[in-house]
């Protein structure tokens, strides 16, 4: 957006600073920024001139609404040191504001001056000058400010609204610069790319932030909650600029772009514990069964079940998970070649037979130990409904199985003890449609024997159950097959997807992968990848299962991005 302004010199914030603390927050909003079509190609270098032109000359635009905000700005502040700050910041913009013209028939913008306004500009362009005009809900009118210390809030509210343009555009350009071959010296946007990145950039965006900060601590709670709302406001602003740039060419994102549901088949695949989870859930079956046991010194109801009393439960549950830790490491350990190897599936299917092996054996300990019986389907369900799932997992999924044009398929593959905790818990999120593939409980009138039905237990359980899935597919239809998961066990599955994505930094998949040929690619320098690869006519394949490579995502909102855009 805006070109640079020259460095006013570089102000770290602190880690608990206000706009620190909101850049965090709103990593969502950042991330589709990201992800977006416009910016992944820009980032390969293969962004048709037309639509950065396009993009480029409403910088105009931009840079003229900053240098009348920051003036407003600095006349509602009422302490020199912040008049200052703000003037220098205002004065970064007119110097690029002169050296706009000689910036853009660089990449032969002659037209930019002829260009107008398009409608995402002027939304962000109309949000600043009435944020800076002090049209802001919960405030007086300007000319109705009573103080100077109310007029001092319309700076800080002002601040709210343009910091997270700068820090975005901070984070775009080292996120992209850190793709860019060294040796690669014809990418037509790397000057864009080094004036974002650059250490004046960098250092005018924590300057700003600073000065946010510093304005802001004076004010209410109530007051920095106007604050946030407008930063988010400018956040979502940004990402509207971004997804309203127009691309004629074909882009490997969103996945579901061009998704025809008459043609084409979705099949979503994903583990459940720690994937979609914060806490294993086998955590939450050992803590509901000691909760509710009886204590050492309470007689148990004849006709019951006989359960072991809380501290013996406590006590058995650390023994096993223990024992499983131990035996889980030495496995992993004997599964690993005494030289890393080229990637060929099947040997790496012989090689998790011995993991397959061990799970069944730590599965049988769990249910002769009897540390299952006793508990009752309704605390089970309550546990369900009530269990944290990781962020953004729910609103992907939401948005995926509620979308009609997509009619895709989703299926969640778990090693869960207990299929109905996982039902309670999409059930809560209105996510009844999900197919759930996992263990149950063995129940006698509501209330566990200990028994577990085993359905899938181990990665050679959860491969069968994707095939079985794939093969029941119609042959009339394209299939693009996706698997997300975290731990050695869905390793299979997510090498047999077109696309696997590893969710979480799972130490024990990191060594396996790496000892069997499997390649780990962060998922956003992965697309730019294959936008470079992409086709010109958008006719090839560029999905295809038992590559080798698996994609990494730091989150959901990485996955949300990737099938759906904004």
């Amino acid at each position: 957006m805006a070109i640079p302004p020259k460095s006013v010199g570089a102000v770290i914030p602190t880690e608990d600073g206000l706009a620190s603390r909101f850049w965090i927050k709103f990593r969502r909003e950042s991330v589709l920024s990201l992800y977006s079509p416009f910016v992944i190609c820009l980032a390969s270098g293969s962004l048709e001139i037309d639509t950065f032109r396009h993009c480029i000359a409403q910088d105009v635009h931009f840079l003229k609404a900053f240098a009348q905000a920051y003036e407003l700005a600095e006349d509602c502040a009422d302490d020199d040191d912040a008049k200052l700050a703000i003037s220098k910041l205002r004065k970064g913009v007119l110097e690029a504001l002169k050296l706009h013209n000689s910036f853009v028939q660089e990449w032969g913008l002659d037209f930019v001056k002829e260009c107008p306004i398009n409608s995402a500009t002027l939304k962000y362009t109309e949000f600043v000058l009435a944020t800076a005009s002090g049209k802001v809900e919960g405030l007086k009118s300007p000319g109705k400010l009573d103080t100077p210390f109310e007029k001092t809030k319309i700076a800080a509210y002002t601040l709210g609204a343009m910091t997270p343009c700068m820090r975005l555009y901070a984070f775009l350009g080292k996120e992209l610069e850190a793709l860019l071959d060294p040796n690669e010296h014809d990418h037509p946007y790397k000057k864009w790319i080094g004036n974002y990145s650059s250490e004046g950039f960098q250092a005018t965006t924590l300057q700003t932030e600073d000065l946010l900060d510093k304005l802001s601590v004076s004010l209410t709670g109530e007051e920095l909650n106007i604050i946030e709302k407008l930063y988010h406001q400018a956040m979502k602003l940004e990402i509207e600029f971004f997804y309203a740039q127009t691309l004629t060419q074909p882009t490997v994102i969103p996945l579901t772009k061009e998704h025809d549901p008459a043609r084409d088949c979705l099949m979503i695949f994903s583990d459940f514990d720690l994937t979609c989870t914060v806490v294993d859930s086998s955590a939450i079956l050992a803590e509901i069964a000691i909760v509710t046991a009886p204590k050492s010194d309470q007689n148990q109801p004849e006709g019951q079940i006989t359960r072991m009393s809380s501290s013996e439960l406590r006590n058995t549950w650390g023994e096993l998970s223990q024992q499983y830790t131990e035996e889980y490491e030495q496995c992993i350990e004997s599964m690993l070649p005494s030289k890393k190897e080229e990637f060929n599936y099947e040997t790496l299917h012989t090689a998790l037979e011995k993991l397959s092996d061990f799970e069944k054996r730590a599965n049988s300990r769990v249910i002769e130990s009897g540390v299952l019986k006793g508990l009752n389907f309704e605390d089970i369900k309550r546990a369900g409904e009530r269990l944290i799932l990781q962020d953004g997992c729910t609103n992907f999924l939401q948005k995926i199985v509620k979308d009609e044009n997509l009619n895709a398929n989703v299926h969640l593959l778990s090693y869960c003890w207990c299929g109905d905790l996982i039902r309670a818990a999409f059930s809560s999120g209105g996510l009844d449609v999900v197919n759930i593939h996992a263990n149950e409980l063995s129940f006698q009138e509501s209330v566990s024997t200990g028994e577990i039905i085993m359905e899938v237990q181990s990665p050679i359980d959860k491969i069968k159950a994707f095939d079985k899935i794939i093969q029941g597919c119609s042959d009339d239809k394209r299939n693009l097959t996706v698997y997300i998961g975290d731990s050695v066990g869905d390793l299979l599955c997510l090498l047999k997807a077109d696309i696997g994505i590893v969710i979480g930094s799972s130490s024990s998949l990191r060594t396996v992968g790496d000892h069997y040929g499997v390649s780990f690619v962060p998922l956003f320098p992965g697309l730019v990848k294959k936008q470079k690869e992409y086709g010109a006519d958008g006719s090839c394949c560029i999905w295809k299962g038992q590559s080798g490579i698996l994609y990494t995502a730091s989150g959901w909102d990485d996955i949300h991005a990737l099938f759906l855009g904004h």
